[in-house]
């Protein structure tokens, strides 16, 4: 019996089966049969003299370090006696199986000399003999932090495990197999071409056989999809043992398993095979590196297999989405139209305020009852709204009341702000919520701000000035405006680096930014000046946005990490750790409870802004991903990303809805309409594109979310719902926002 791996965690079948948990505590070769267990029923007999010594040693110390429960199915597997685990059960001259209990030998062999061998350090692991080096690299893991993997032990695993030149006669082996099984099977065994192909690769390099891993790589890698393009160039530039030290891609790839969700069928499938060919190699790459989530039922098609593949570690595992997620709508506070309002209302005809009403309580945001799946008012806690937002929110109510009704035979006007002469490099816009101020963020560390209205932006007067204002006075607010400094831009100076992200607080008295100089700043728009510098990611930060009720703003970056803050605290709140590449757009729900990021690993996730939990991961882009929009009821996500496709999620179920295919290049903004009927997408390709949202969404068939696999069937009906395609003369469009009457503003900077 050949030991490969011993892992303190519960365990599994060798092919990190959902079924068992994903921990490996051992995995034995193909022989071994289903769930660990030999074929047929006689115990594999145990090995030499000297490997049966090891594994002594090796149960001594389980049981030394209280792992009693990996002692005990490691000697099952090995086929050892019960006493071989009870010192007690020897006798005195230590020739029994187990260790003698005073004697401290194993067969004439001191045990603490066996065990200093299964424990060297990582190091000494890659030159020692290859049994020995993947159980001392598998003892030096028990014992390093968990929290943060050491190169060298990550490294350690890929130690030679078999002759290099059998590589490609492997991985040829098993492509002729897959390619050979029914079209219903192969689509997904075909899924196992990549990681395969990269850990082995991996292997030769690790192992210092570079022309056979050049061989191996110009062989296989035009096999790949497509969409791992990118990933195979950075992984060819890996063609020396030292080039994959600190390598971030590799480091992705050794501590991340990737994930294939696989039919129960195609899985035994695949099982038989290599245990009928007894390629050790291709299963230890399996158990090691890659998690296989099985479901039972129909093989998925190779359309519904590309829909969600092309992130960088796989597909999302099935219990990913499984967490409950409170998507509805808070119920607004209820706030009353003053009395002039209603004077004036009664000035007109009678039908003319009964018709206003309905119209304010259909609103999805206005709802007067608690949504079912809305979240507790108070589970987290939110700013109380001031007398200046109750009269912003009354400013809203009445602009609500003159929106129009878009749809598909009434498609919205589109206002452009085009950007001449951006020489500094526009990088990032963003408009406030009732469309009076326009910010731009500039590659020449500069932020400016103008006014789209006639009223024109001023400072707050000076200290010694306001104290001459009567502060009783009804116009207080006009009075302590200082005129000489009016103007229709303001330019904000303090970033050392370009600024990539931008974002108005919801009462349009401050402005965040975010740079390539790694601090977000707070802004105000009285005095238009710098309050406050954020300092917590170390490399450039992509992205930040505040939250629709203020107070709370999220940031990402270079560091593959998503912050939360408020704007009182110089520290974070919260950290939404796990993404595997750079974090380049954020987006918070409209109820304030969730927030969600896009990234370059080519996955979108949903963070649960009470715990800091990852509630959702949605694969199938693949590319970057650039923008993110939640529809204004909360349920549905849509994603755009350098593949130029719109993906559509539903958040309950944690699955994809839709794709709207159209744009030829990165798409770099999108919008739903005020009332959620139209979706906006902007692109590098110089076009603003409008979809159908209502009919992409009502054509669901809600049966299909039950399904035991938990798959459906996309419709390829992009053309169906595009409603309209408008081309800008050479603007890539950078952003997209809706005004509260369902006027369409674009901004992008003109490209000579």
């Amino acid at each position: 019996m050949y030991i490969k791996y011993i892992k303190s965690e519960p365990p599994s079948d060798g092919f990190g089966n959902s079924n068992a948990n994903d921990g490996r505590l051992l995995s034995s070769s193909p022989g071994a049969g289903t769930g660990g267990t030999a074929t047929g029923n006689n115990k594999p007999a145990p090995g030499p003299p000297e490997e049966q010594q090891t594994l002594l040693a090796v149960l001594q110390f389980l049981k030394k370090s209280k792992l009693a429960e990996s002692a005990e199915i490691l000697r099952r597997e090995a086929g050892l006696p019960e006493d071989a685990l009870d010192p007690k059960g020897t006798d005195a001259s230590g020739s029994g199986p187990g260790l003698a209990a005073g004697s401290g030998q194993v067969d004439g062999v001191d045990a603490s000399s066996l065990l200093s061998r299964v424990t060297v350090s990582s190091s000494a692991a890659a030159q020692a003999p290859k049994k020995d080096s993947s159980l001392a690299a598998c003892f030096y893991s028990l014992s390093a932090s968990p929290d943060q993997p050491d190169v060298s032990v990550v490294l350690s695993a890929y130690s030679q495990q078999g002759d290099p030149s059998l590589y490609d006669a492997y991985y040829s082996g098993l492509k002729r197999f897959i390619e050979s099984v029914l079209d219903c099977h192969r689509a997904e065994l075909s899924q196992l071409f990549y990681p395969l192909f990269v850990h082995m690769y991996l292997e030769l390099v690790y192992n210092n056989n570079e022309s056979v891993a050049k061989a191996f790589f110009e062989k296989f890698s035009g096999d790949q999809e497509c969409y791992y393009e990118q990933d195979l160039r950075i992984l060819s530039s890996l063609t020396k043992k030292e080039h994959m030290k600190g390598n971030e891609t590799l480091l992705d790839f050794r501590t991340s398993k990737f994930v294939l969700r696989i039919s129960r069928d195609s899985y035994q499938l695949l099982k038989r095979h290599l245990q009928e060919r007894q390629n050790n190699q291709i299963w230890n790459i399996i158990q090691e590196h890659l998690y296989i989530d099985i479901f039972d039922g129909m093989p998925r098609s190779k359309s519904q297999i590309d829909a969600m593949s092309g992130s960088l570690a796989g597909e999302a595992r099935r219990e990913a989405n499984k967490a409950k997620v409170f998507y509805g709508l808070l119920k607004e506070p209820e706030i009353e139209l003053p009395l002039d309002d209603e004077d004036e209302e009664a000035e007109n005809e009678e039908g003319k305020p009964k018709k206003k009403k309905p119209k304010k309580d259909s609103m999805g945001s206005k709802s007067k009852k608690q949504d079912p799946n809305a979240p507790l008012q108070t589970r987290i806690p939110l700013p109380e709204l001031k007398d200046s937002d109750k009269l912003d929110k009354i400013m809203y109510m009445k602009e609500s009341t003159k929106r129009i009704r878009l749809g598909s035979d009434n498609l919205p006007s589109i206002c452009f702000y085009t950007f001449l002469n951006a020489y500094q490099g526009l990088t990032a816009v963003d408009v406030t919520d009732d469309s009076s101020l326009i910010a731009g963020g500039f590659a020449d560390s500069t932020v400016r701000v103008w006014s789209v209205t006639p009223k024109k932006l001023r400072k707050v007067k000076s200290a010694a000035d306001l104290n001459l204002i009567d502060k009783e006075s009804d116009d207080v607010l006009e009075r302590i405006m200082d005129e000489k400094t009016a103007s229709e831009l303001k330019i904000l100076y303090g970033h050392s680096g370009p600024v990539y992200g931008i974002s108005f607080s919801p009462d349009r008295n401050y402005l965040l930014s975010s740079s390539e100089d790694g601090t977000i700043r707070l802004w105000s728009l009285q005095t238009f000046t710098c309050l406050v510098g954020y300092k917590g990611h170390n490399y450039p930060v992509w992205d930040t946005q505040f939250s629709p009720y203020g107070y709370y703003f999220v940031s990402g970056g270079h560091d593959r990490v998503a912050r939360l803050w408020a704007t009182d605290h110089y520290q974070p709140l919260r950290i939404f750790a796990g993404h595997l590449a750079d974090i380049t757009c954020t987006r918070f729900h409209p109820n304030s409870n969730y927030v969600a990021t896009g990234s370059s690993d080519r996955t979108i996730r949903l963070w649960d802004v009470l715990n800091g939990n990852c509630v959702r991961i949605f694969t199938g882009h693949k590319g970057p991903i650039h923008a993110l929009a939640f529809s204004p009821n909360g349920k549905f996500l849509a994603s755009g990303a350098t593949d130029g496709r719109v993906l559509l999620w539903d958040i309950g179920h944690g699955l994809m809805v839709g794709e709207l295919k159209g744009h030829t290049d990165t798409i770099y903004s999108l919008r739903f309409s005020r009332d959620g009927e139209i979706l906006a997408s902007g692109s590098m390709d110089n076009t603003v594109r409008l979809w159908d949202a209502m009919k992409a969404f009502d054509d669901l068939e809600t049966d299909d979310f039950t399904a035991a696999t938990g798959h459906i069937h996309l419709q390829d009906n992009s053309q169906e719902l595009l409603l309209g395609t408008y081309m800008t003369k050479s603007t890539p469009v950078l952003h997209l926002h809706f005004t509260r009457r369902n006027l369409l503003l674009a901004a992008g900077a003109y490209n000579p």
